[in-house]
């Protein structure tokens, strides 16, 4: 049997397993959930997918996307006003 386990790899080094793959540049929540756009606020904490990586083994593979944290002023353009 084959398995895919999927990460998010934040900025300091921690992980945390998220429920399937994701994209890069996709931008996502702290629990790795994508983020509906447009932004109401640019004071909210958002992610975005900067690298993927993966490790294959014997009988599957770990998805590893790494993240990037956005600041207020990259958050602006994304901001309905």
């Amino acid at each position: 049997m084959y398995s895919e386990e999927c990460y998010i790899v934040f900025p300091e080094g921690d992980m945390q397993e998220v429920p399937g793959r994701l994209h890069i540049n996709q931008l996502v929540d702290i629990n790795g959930f994508p983020v509906p756009l447009p932004l109401s606020t640019n004071k909210t904490l958002v992610y975005r997918i900067s690298q993927i990586t993966r490790k294959e083994h014997r009988g599957g593979c770990e998805i590893y996307h790494y993240l990037e944290q956005l600041s207020a002023d990259e958050l602006s353009e994304y901001v309905r006003f």
